[in-house]
């Protein structure tokens, strides 16, 4: 009884203090949450795309490329197009009936202003081009750089972009970046450089082109960073994909001779690519995005690399060589430091 006591008039002389701590801590722990939530939803994003590469290899055989980057940007744009429009129809539904004191408090916590809706809906609007016109110019250096260069040189440089990532989103958006992520992106691009360079590294115009491609990308993962936070993440990635479908789609009859015989042939390699890589792969880039930070972001999405390799082991029976092997390793080490969550200052 007596030890109780004490317990007690101790919690009430220092009460204020404990209960701030609690209050800082918890905060930290949701945000720990959420970004680890953000984290896993990234990673399975780079699986997604990781496995598409089997299916773009399969592809390629029976369609130009730009035309099959257009004819899976939308369908992707089909596929999201409809999960926004029924989104958006069950939130007005769900507004519209009755619901639990703690449903109504949550969202006129989240009720904006004229103005703020406003904004809300342009930054959506805004965003969504952006990112699909980023989108469409990446994904068709990329496939021009392949042209003239290896699929592992291309793959190193494209990834190049977790590097690129922090230290644009530094000189842009003035975002700091602890020593941990910037000792994950290093030992990511050691970890990329055993993966994707098995011979001697030389520089040709292919490679000027998907290092392009690689500086694209970087934006692109910027702007869905600024922008999901801002807008609907999902309208967002919906309105992007209808944007990259018309750029595509344009070039495609430009630069190539598009014929419905090509697309049907390569019917199922477009409906993984359109559906599964991209509809839910870039859609899942955008909702993770909205709780983690660019670089480590850009760091977990590069984890497809080693994802398409592993898929090309199992679906294709090829083979990982030792070099292979060590650059995988040093990948998941990578990604295993940036999971380790910021410490709490305790209060004085």
């Amino acid at each position: 009884m007596l030890q109780t006591l004490r317990i007690r008039e101790e919690k009430c002389y220092t009460g204020h203090k404990y209960i701030i701590m609690c209050s800082i801590q918890g905060k930290y722990e949701i945000m720990n949450n959420k970004k680890m939530l953000g984290n896993g939803i990234l990673l399975l994003t780079a699986l997604v795309w990781g496995t598409a590469f089997v299916f773009q290899r399969v592809g390629m055989e029976k369609i130009e490329p730009i035309t099959f980057s257009a004819a899976r940007m939308a369908l992707a744009a089909v596929m999201v197009g409809l999960v926004a429009y029924f989104t958006r129809r069950k939130k007005k539904y769900a507004s519209a009936t009755g619901s639990t004191e703690d449903e109504k408090k949550e969202r006129f916590s989240k009720i904006r202003t004229a103005d703020e809706q406003k904004e809300y809906n342009k930054n959506t609007i805004l965003g969504g081009v952006i990112c699909g016109t980023l989108l469409a110019i990446a994904s068709i250096l990329q496939q021009a750089g392949l042209v003239y260069t290896t699929a592992g040189k291309a793959g190193f440089i494209t990834a190049m972009y977790i590097l690129m990532v922090p230290i644009f989103g530094f000189i842009i958006f003035k975002k700091k970046n602890s020593k941990l992520v910037w000792l994950a992106v290093l030992m990511g691009v050691v970890g990329m450089y055993f993966l994707c360079i098995t011979d001697g590294f030389s520089l040709s115009n292919g490679d000027a082109l998907v290092a392009l491609c690689a500086v694209v990308f970087s934006f692109h993962i910027l702007c869905c960073d600024h922008f999901t936070r801002k807008g609907d993440s999902i309208t967002i990635s919906a309105i992007q994909f209808a944007t990259a479908t018309v750029i595509s789609t344009v070039i495609a009859f430009i630069a190539e001779t598009p014929s419905w015989d090509g697309i049907v042939a390569a019917l199922v390699p477009i409906l993984y690519c359109g559906l599964i890589s991209g509809g839910l792969g870039y859609t899942l880039q955008m909702v993770g995005q909205k709780y983690t930070d660019p670089a480590i972001a850009s760091l977990l999405l590069s984890m497809e690399s080693v994802f398409a390799l592993i898929a090309g082991v199992i679906l294709l029976s090829e083979s990982m060589s030792g070099r292979e092997i060590i650059g995988c390793i040093i990948m998941l080490a990578a990604i295993i430091l940036v999971q380790i969550p910021k410490k709490v200052a305790n209060p004085k």
